[in-house]
């Protein structure tokens, strides 16, 4: 899961992103609104945690900007606005929720997985289907009409990529944000490799699923 976490409290951000990088999350952190604009208008994340109050957009700000543009990416709001008012206003924007600081690390845990089990973008089911395969992100498994393997947590982050966009031209550029991240120097050779490395997995469990190269854009995934 690929989280955005746009809080201006360097200590509290650095010490979040930490803390959550160790339970396994991929994370993108920002210290003000016009950088966390940025980061949603790119809409690779799975969820956002967003501090209400921050420099050049404030969190409601960012959060109206992103329901008027039907971006329905999960929100957890991270503020020490704690009254009725101030949580009735955050979840009626369009917050899925809303956590006051100061906060202990396992509330906003079990918050997080709260949010995961909607059936939203972040988690829409246990598994993700495709013409004649079956991924399920939980366990790395890729299966087909010859069997079931095993792949990578990077294989498995660029096949998501592909199903929840089945069909579609995926540009090269997105994909390496997707799955790199915005802020890595991966190479663009790396990409080509992981394809490969999809392709192979794609015969190995006897699949008709093919990854078509589109020249001068990115690829494709089609039946």
């Amino acid at each position: 899961m690929r989280i955005l976490l746009a809080e201006d409290d360097e200590k509290l951000r650095t010490s979040l992103a930490f803390q959550l990088e160790q339970e396994g999350f991929l994370i993108d952190t920002c210290a003000d609104g016009e950088e966390a604009l940025y980061y949603i208008e790119q809409n690779i994340h799975d969820l956002i945690l967003l501090d209400r109050m921050m420099p050049y957009i404030s969190g409601t700000e960012l959060l109206q900007k992103m329901r008027k543009a039907h971006n329905q990416t999960p929100v957890i709001l991270i503020t020490a606005l704690g009254t009725l008012d101030d949580k009735v206003t955050g979840l009626d924007l369009g917050a899925d929720d809303y956590l006051v600081k100061p906060f202990a690390f396992k509330e906003l845990m079990a918050r997080i997985r709260c949010v995961a089990r909607r059936p939203r973008k972040m988690e829409e089911a246990d598994k993700i289907s495709f013409g004649d395969i079956t991924y399920r992100p939980e366990e790395n498994t890729l299966s087909g009409t010859a069997g079931t393997c095993s792949i990578s947590k990077r294989e498995g982050d660029l096949l998501e990529a592909f199903l929840r966009n089945p069909g579609q031209s995926l540009s090269r550029t997105l994909l390496l944000t997707k799955v790199w991240g915005l802020d890595s120097d991966v190479e663009e050779g790396n990409l080509d490799n992981y394809i490969h490395f999809l392709r192979r997995r794609l015969k190995a469990v006897g699949s008709k699923v093919a990854i078509r190269t589109i020249r001068g854009v990115g690829y494709q995934i089609e039946t």
